[in-house]
């Protein structure tokens, strides 16, 4: 019988020896560190291309088009006549937008009526959509509170009220756990949390198909005769202890890479983190002992990632995603995580803040753990039939 440091030895020897799992396990961090942030570096879109149609021609008119080129959001690039025009314009893709001045707009504007200034964008892409609309509704804005104020200058307002009594409602905005307003401070934490998720639920689950392919094909392996919970532990020590310098480069290095605020010690992550590894590992066991080929958790996983994305609850309100669906989503480790890891290291919550998703981490690797225990014996006993015994009969 296998002793436990001789079962750590092949546990370790058998994960060192598989490409695919060493690629999925630390080739797949280093990967995705580096390459899903890339579109969100520069934080907001920029000088997006406009088309400009200005059909009154007046002075205020072109003042409104040059206060929209000044935004950070807008470029006008080109000024046609009509606005069925620019709608071509966009349509093929030569501007991401178009900006509609209406004729008579200064003359409406001199006699107190009110003006509707149009402008639209390629809704197919929302943050181009919503930069265009932000950019181009301040530039109207900071001009009609021009028009206002000299309005009230006019009839013996002096500066100091006029420019403070234009509106009735003053805003002052403070961004509080985004303070870049950008979308890698917004996004990236969260998809990391997800990453670490679905990599190492993916590489669990890739050790103990590969072994249930090898045992159906009749090859033979330290996995079919060792104890269930032994066998258990030995992987959970070999993947968990490994996973930890992943982990540490995600949550830590990258992180500060990138520029994203860390309100969290070590300490409080790490209290998060080990339930969090513990449930996701042995709910991988879980769908390893499912599987007798070694390609279909792999896919299982990365078909799960996307909508596990938007039930998270960091990218789409949960207001908004069906009340199954986020039942579901609660069984599945990275939502707590994910809530957990973001309420802790970007809102500056403490440990006590975070108790339910603690809790619920907890829960689920106790629930995995004894699943993963269960089926382990489950294939021994399943996988490996006796084989017949034959015997030499001699002629009497």
């Amino acid at each position: 019988m296998l002793g436990f440091r001789d079962l750590l030895r092949l546990e370790l020897r058998s994960l060192l020896a598989d490409r695919a799992i060493l690629l999925t396990l630390f080739g797949g961090i280093l990967f995705y560190s580096f390459l899903y942030p890339q579109p969100y570096l520069n934080q907001t879109p920029r000088e997006l291309p406009v088309v400009l149609v200005d059909e009154d021609g007046s002075q205020l008119s072109r003042q409104l088009a040059f206060m929209a080129d000044a935004t950070p959001e807008v470029r006008l690039t080109d000024q046609v006549a009509t606005l069925a025009e620019a709608e071509q314009l966009v349509n093929a893709g030569q501007a991401s937008g178009l900006l509609h001045i209406p004729r008579h707009f200064y003359r409406d504007i001199m006699l107190g009526r009110s003006v509707t200034v149009g402008y639209g964008g390629d809704a197919s892409y929302f943050l181009v959509y919503g930069a265009l609309a932000q950019g181009l509704a301040a530039a109207s804005g900071t001009l009609a509170a021009k028009i206002k104020v000299v309005r009230l200058l006019t009839h013996g307002e002096p500066l100091p009220a006029a420019s403070q009594g234009w509106s009735a409602v003053s805003l002052n905005l403070v961004p509080v756990f985004n303070p870049t307003m950008g979308y890698v401070d917004y996004v990236v934490p969260g998809v990391f949390v997800l990453i670490l998720h679905q990599i190492l639920l993916m590489g669990a689950a890739l050790v103990g198909a590969t072994q249930n392919q090898i045992t159906v094909r009749g090859g033979e392996g330290y996995w079919q005769s060792a104890p269930a919970g032994a066998l258990l532990l030995a992987r959970t020590l070999v993947i968990g202890a490994g996973y930890l310098l992943p982990m540490l480069y995600m949550l830590g290095f990258c992180l500060d890479h990138y520029g994203v605020a860390r309100e969290a010690s070590a300490l409080q992550m790490v209290l998060l983190m080990l339930p969090f590894e513990l449930a996701t590992l042995w709910l991988g066991v879980v769908l390893g002992a499912l599987f007798v080929r070694r390609d279909l958790p792999s896919q299982v996983v990365l078909v799960s990632s996307m909508p596990l994305i938007f039930v998270a609850g960091f990218i789409w309100p949960l207001e908004m995603v069906p009340a199954p669906l986020r039942w579901l989503s609660q069984w599945v480790p990275a939502t707590a995580g994910i809530q957990g890891s973001l309420r802790l290291n970007q809102m500056g919550a403490d440990i006590g803040q975070i108790s339910p998703q603690l809790m619920q981490l907890w829960g689920l690797a106790v629930l995995y753990g004894l699943l993963a225990w269960w089926l382990l014996a489950w294939r021994q006993r399943t996988l490996l039939k006796p084989r017949p015994v034959s015997h030499d009969v001699q002629a009497p």
